[in-house]
């Protein structure tokens, strides 16, 4: 076995990110149970609920109810555990209360939102199997408000017209499982606007002139949270099916770049603080810290994943 790969063995949130993403087991074969049910038992997923807000304000950076689900989700926790209901009404009470609709605003002919909320929630919903009609009225909400160039912003000035990469990944992300799981063409193709959006771009740079849109879309972060990066775009481009369109090659030679000698890759950044709960931001995790000459684990097991699905796979893992 790999250097990297006993890394990733080491890490028990890691358990089926690692059987089902970076070693290819189906996810609904025995090994991938097996796996979600480690992961849900791990010391990681442990602190996150065990340090939930204890307010219910579900937003609350990064220790509310929203961010958690967003992570358990990604984790590959086990569809169908109702001990995370409670959670789940709090991000549906919160995206779907009187007082987040009177902060929704029309601007100039288009709905200003932080659609990535609305996004997470039914992402959340639908990997943690606690789905319900009110997902369906999440996604209805982001058909209703999705700007004529295929995405979401929240962008207060009238001037702008331009979607948002940090806005419209995440409903992307959902809407594109939604799609999958409903079959509902009309969501397929809201979905393939969306991904319009980062393909006209290749992923990190400006249309007018081929610059790199912003200096941290190129650096490696785990978790990204509502941020972008090339590691959450490709591996949203993997999961919706659109990382073999050419236009991603250059993101996916970028990151390949940063393969470290081990086979692992580094976290450049975080977004996150260890410390000082007081404070937002405050995570109970510290995600492998960060390093460009360390292997973090969890953005590896992501990097491996992207890769993976590209027919990429680094030769340093051996598989």
């Amino acid at each position: 076995m790999s250097l990297v790969l006993e890394q990733l063995n080491a890490e028990p949130a890691l358990a089926w990110k690692t059987a089902v993403n970076v070693l290819g087991q189906a996810p609904g074969s025995p090994a991938a149970q097996k796996a979600a049910a480690i992961t849900r038992l791990s010391p990681v997923v442990t602190q996150l609920l065990a340090g939930r807000d204890p307010t219910g304000r579900a937003y609350r950076k990064w220790i509310g109810s929203h961010w958690i689900l967003s992570l358990l989700a990604d984790l590959g926790c086990p569809p169908g555990d109702e001990s995370l209901r409670p959670l789940m009404e709090e991000t549906y009470n919160t995206w779907l209360g009187i007082y987040h609709q009177k902060n929704i605003r029309q601007i100039a002919g288009r709905t200003r939102r932080c659609a990535s909320q609305e996004g997470y929630a039914v992402w959340s919903s639908l990997r943690l199997g606690l789905a319900d009609g009110r997902t369906d009225e999440l996604v209805s909400r982001l058909l209703k408000w999705q700007w004529p160039d295929g995405g979401w912003n929240c962008d207060k000035n009238p001037s702008a017209d331009s979607s948002s990469f940090m806005e419209t990944l995440i409903p992307l992300r959902a809407l594109s499982l939604y799609a999958r799981v409903s079959g509902d063409p009309h969501v397929a193709a809201t979905a393939e606007r969306a991904a319009g959006i980062f393909l006209q771009r290749r992923l990190f740079k400006r249309l007018h002139d081929g610059t790199v849109m912003d200096k941290h879309f190129v650096l490696l972060h785990y978790p990204a949270y509502w941020h972008y990066d090339i590691l959450f775009g490709l591996k949203v481009m993997a999961e919706a099916g659109y990382l073999s369109d050419p236009r991603c090659q250059e993101a996916l030679d970028l990151l390949e770049s940063k393969c470290l000698p081990d086979g692992g890759f580094p976290a450049d950044e975080s977004f996150s603080r260890p410390t000082r709960p007081e404070l937002s931001g405050y995570s109970t995790v510290q995600w492998g810290g960060t390093s460009q000459k360390r292997t973090n684990p969890f953005v590896t097991a992501d990097a491996l994943f992207v890769l993976r699905m590209a027919g990429r796979m680094v030769s340093a893992i051996r598989l």
